[in-house]
């Protein structure tokens, strides 16, 4: 069994009389209020936390199976951690900094727990495995490689740039996506409202009028009664629909069939394609770059493309590659990815730039799905 150091949330005053917050780890109470002195903050109140043993210290978060950190704070906190380690720092005096400058408790006591890990001898990479829901499979292998080839800070940098650059192109697909779905749903709700309230009342003014009416007229009529008496029953069979879609694409079969005809729909199925490609190439960049090897990069790159045909197609010419061939030539024969891929892929294997042909061919991707959300 392993034991952790107590570890004491405290509130305190600084030399200039600001007031100040956050967690700190001493082997008791007293030893805490004396650390908190040393470092020129006068202890308030000094709370210990509940923390035992590896597991069962771990924040809520963590043991639920709930993220901590978002996308946002784990760039921030990437970004910053490989500044301090850049500037010098020890990894553990790195990460008792960022505990004391967050603002959330709940990150403050991950960051501590990662920290306590490393004191009792792991490595990083080892420490921050406790929390699969807020570090990734590509996280973790880009930290590994760095500790391995004892590149830790840059690697972190470029993992920051990397997370960045994935958050700037999930925020503009969100954003391009959000507008015209809400005009969506703002127009149907309008013109559900005119045909079951509005509708009727007019049609009642020609009943009065006892004269034919237009076939166009007659069925707007038609449509509005049976909107009026059904709506129910067709809100009712909406939400069950939509029930059974999401029942039917949590299994593979299905979540293929989505998948592959949401690549095949128009003007749609372009821009999919051409995120999960972005995400694709950026991701192997970034891990080639880190030294991770070919086949586990792949492996791990897949993941990110979140569309399970081109995963499988990705899977498939991971298998013959491990046998012996390029990485282009099994791509082009599934036929999921375009020429202009392929064909820089071949031209970087050939030349040994294909990290640097991987990140033209994001940036490409990027432009276009940025030209293509713009002309939707």
């Amino acid at each position: 069994m392993v034991i952790h150091m107590p570890v004491y949330q405290y509130k305190g005053l600084r030399v200039d009389g600001q007031g100040t917050t956050g967690i700190i780890d001493a082997d008791s109470l007293k030893g805490a209020r004396q650390k908190l002195r040393t470092g020129g903050i006068y202890p308030i109140d000094v709370v210990e936390e509940q923390q035992g043993e590896v597991g069962r210290g771990l924040p809520v978060s963590a043991k639920a199976g709930s993220a901590v950190l978002s996308s946002q704070d784990l760039t921030i906190l990437t970004r910053q951690l490989a500044t301090l380690l850049a500037a010098g720092l020890p990894l553990v005096e790195a990460l008792g900094v960022l505990i004391e400058q967050s603002e959330k408790k709940s990150i403050q006591s991950l960051l501590a727990e990662v920290r306590e890990q490393i004191r009792e001898g792991k490595a990083l990479s080892r420490a921050l495995e406790a929390f699969p829901c807020d570090f990734t499979t590509i996280y973790l292998h880009m930290v590994r490689a760095g500790e391995a080839s004892g590149t830790l800070e840059p690697i972190l940098l470029r993992l920051a740039e990397f997370l960045d650059n994935q958050l700037k192109l999930k925020h503009q697909v969100t954003n391009a996506i959000m507008y015209p779905l809400l005009m969506l749903v703002v127009g149907v709700g309008i013109l559900f409202f005119l045909m079951i309230f509005v509708v009727p009342k007019i049609t009642a003014v020609f009943a009065d009028l006892h004269q034919a009416l237009p076939w166009p007229t007659l069925l707007l009529i038609a449509i509005s009664n049976f909107l009026a008496r059904y709506w129910i029953l067709l809100l009712g069979g909406a939400v069950l629909l939509v029930g059974a879609f999401r029942r039917a694409i949590a299994t593979p079969t299905g979540r293929a069939r989505a998948d592959r005809l949401l690549l095949k729909a128009p003007l749609l199925g372009t821009v999919a394609r051409m995120v999960s490609i972005s995400r694709l190439a950026s991701t192997l960049a970034t891990m080639l770059g880190s030294g991770v090897q070919l086949l586990e990069a792949l492996d791990v790159a897949k993941r990110v493309m979140n569309n399970s045909v081109l995963e499988q197609a990705v899977t498939e010419a991971r298998e013959n590659i491990r046998e012996g061939e390029s990485i282009a030539v099994p791509l082009k024969r599934s036929g999921m990815f375009p020429p202009l891929v392929t064909h820089m892929i071949g031209v970087g294997e050939k030349s040994g730039e294909l990290e640097e042909m991987l990140r033209r061919i994001s940036q490409i991707y990027d432009s276009e799905v940025d030209r293509v959300i713009t002309r939707l």
